[in-house]
Formats: structure tokens, sequence, C-alpha cells
């Protein structure tokens, strides 16, 4: 080896291991990841930073932009996060340097609006976009066929999400949009996701739900509609749903539980229904016969409480009795 080749391994063996000021690095002998978490960062930490880094975090700092030029000094990056920093915009091409990334996280920036194609990165499969101003969740923002089977959107503004967006993303396997402005779902908003298992909606504005929904969703395990302002569900909403492990509807204003609703739901199902306004008269047999049989499958059963009528108010449904419901006079009619 000649002295121009072993000084040239030197300086890439530095530059491999050297890590930028503000940073903490760490090593293996092919990659390394930095963390960056402290407030007087103020800019991209270019200087120093390993070229091998596969994972970069860049957390509760001042960082108010980043760029593609920036993101091509780690070339072999796949993780990047960058959540809680002072992030309000970002450019298009982005991730148009980091060819293997897949998995972004930009939770808890100042983000409004982001351009189109900022996100079409065949690698892409993990995006968090949590806790950000977003307004509006534009199709644009990805390629046809996008490979996400990770996106969670909660915590911004959101009124609506198109149904050109999920189109585009049939890996999809966890949606998350709880915590939003949704008054209502479009009608074929789901329809290609068929791979997903996961889907919180919980904390949104939704007041009803569809019957056919989610028809083509038939792998969904966890479905998360608590801390809505839904008052009644159609009989066939879970209908398919074989895979259904957990189902969350505290917190809404049901008052009663549709004929049917129920019937499909496996031995390990398990369902919370407290925090609603339960009317415990003849509308309630199916819900009240269903509790008496499938105890076990109702988390904080105790908890189901009638709100009316006043006679009955605080009495924990599944205590009533067949003359308290008012199906013994229906039945003698």
């Amino acid at each position: 080896m000649n002295l121009w080749t072993l000084l040239t391994f030197t300086a890439l063996a530095e530059c491999a291991h050297s890590c930028p000021d503000l940073c903490s690095c760490s090593f293996t002998p092919s990659s390394a990841e930095v963390v960056c978490s402290q407030s007087a960062l103020t800019h991209f930490p270019v200087d120093g930073l390993p070229s091998n880094t596969t994972r970069l975090s860049i957390q509760s700092t001042n960082l108010s932009s980043i760029t593609a030029s920036h993101l091509s000094a780690v070339p072999l990056l796949n993780n990047l996060q960058l959540y809680h920093n002072k992030l309000k915009s970002l450019p298009s091409d982005l991730l148009k340097n980091v060819p293997h990334l897949n998995m972004l996280d930009l939770t808890g920036n100042q983000l409004v609006y982001l351009p189109p194609d900022v996100f079409s990165h065949d690698s892409l499969c993990s995006l968090v976009l949590k806790n950000n101003l977003i307004e509006k969740a534009d199709a644009e923002w990805f390629s046809g066929n996008s490979s996400i089977t990770w996106l969670d959107l909660s915590g911004n503004r959101l009124t609506v999400v198109p149904a050109a967006l999920l189109q585009k993303m049939p890996s999809l396997e966890n949606l998350d949009i709880s915590d939003n402005n949704l008054q209502d779902l479009q009608p074929d908003a789901l329809k290609n996701l068929h791979r997903l298992e996961t889907l919180n909606l919980a904390g949104n504005n939704l007041s009803s739900l569809k019957p056919a929904i989610f028809t083509h969703n038939l792998k969904l395990c966890q479905l998360f509609l608590q801390d809505n302002q839904l008052q009644e569900l159609p009989g066939t909403l879970l209908q398919g749903l074989q895979h259904l492990e957990l189902l969350l509807l505290n917190q809404n204003q049901l008052q009663h539980a549709p004929a049917g609703l129920l019937d499909d739901t496996k031995s390990s199902f398990q369902i919370i229904l407290m925090g609603n306004p339960w009317e415990c008269d003849e509308k309630m047999k199916y819900l009240w016969k269903w509790l008496a049989v499938h105890p076990q499958n109702v988390i904080f059963l105790e908890e189901v409480r009638c709100a009316w009528p006043e006679a009955l108010k605080h009495r924990q449904v599944v205590s009533l009795t067949d003359s308290e419901l008012g199906l013994l006079k229906i039945q003698n009619q």
C-alpha cells in the first residue's frame, strides 16, 4: 500500500468516526447513529456528520430548515427523525439524495403546507406527521402506488382526508388520523386499503359512519372510534371483519346498539362502550343480551350505564331485568 492510499483510508476512517457539535454518535463497523437534541442547534449539522450514518435523530432543537443538499451528506440514511423542531416547510426534492430512507418522523413541528411530490420516494414505508398544523392532506404529496405501510396524520387540523390520497397506498397497514377535525369520511376513502390492520379515527367530530365504510378492510384488527360524536351505528358496520380484535366506542353519543352489530365478532374480541348516554328501554334489548352472554369481551363492563330513563340512571346495563327494559310488557301485548 503506497502512502497516498494509506492517507486516503485514514482520512475516510476519521470522517466516518467524526461527530457534529451538539450531537452524540455511536458507531458499528459499517454504520453510525447520530442524535442531536440540544436547543442551541439552529442549523442542520453537516460538519462532522459521518457519511455512513444510517439513523439520524434531530429532536427538540431550533432547526428551522432542511434541504436535499443537507441530506446528501448521509447517502446511506434509512431512518430520519426530525421531531419537535421549528420546521415550517419542506422542499419538494427533500429526499432525492437518500435512496434507502424508509422511515421519516416529523412529529411536533410547525408544518402547514407541503409541496407536491415531497414524499414520492420509492423506499419510504413509514411516515409520521403527527402534531403539526396541517389543514389539508394532498394526494399530490405521493406518487401512485406508494410503498407506505404506516401513515400518521394525527393531531393536525384536517377536516377531510381525500380518497385520492389513500387510494395511492395499497400497502397501508396502519392509518392514524386521530385528533383532527373530521366530520365525515368519504364513502370510498378506505376502498383501496385491503391490507389495513389498524385504523385510528379517535378524537374527531364524526357523527355517523356509512354502512359499507369498512367493507374492503377485511384484515382490520384494531378500530379506534372513541371521543367522537357518533349518535348511531349501522347494524352492518362490522360485517366481514373476522380479524377484529379491539373496538373502542367510548365517549360518543350512542343511545342504542343496532341488532346484529356484534354478531360476527370472535371469542377474543374486546370492546369499550363506557361514556355513552345509553337509553335503557326496549331498544336496548340487543346490547343487553350481548353483554350478558359476552361479559369477558367488554373492558370496563361495570361502567356501561344507563343515562335514561331517570329511574334507571347510572344503573349498569348488564344488571337490568326484562321488566326494567319494558320487554315483559312488549311480550304480553
